[in-house]
């Protein structure tokens, strides 16, 4: 597992964030405070503080290279 920070600051960037990992077989997922949401849900996205930095945890051992360039974009 790897993790990294984030920031989805607006709606387009969430949309895009989510078109990008749905494309890898692998599990996501975003935690800020103590809530800890799948990251391919758009709802569940919605549901936590976008204004502040989240940490995305990659639950991925391949791959892990190709998934942190098509990232890079939201990679703080």
């Amino acid at each position: 597992m790897k993790t990294v920070q984030i920031s989805l600051n607006s709606i387009d960037k969430v949309k895009s964030f989510v078109n990008d990992i749905t494309k890898f077989d692998e599990d996501f997922d975003l935690v800020s405070g103590r809530y800890v949401i799948d990251a391919k849900s758009i709802m569940g996205i919605f549901s936590l503080d976008l204004s502040k930095p989240i940490d995305l945890n990659i639950h991925a051992d391949a791959n892990i290279d190709t998934i942190l360039s098509i990232l890079a974009p939201y990679i703080v």
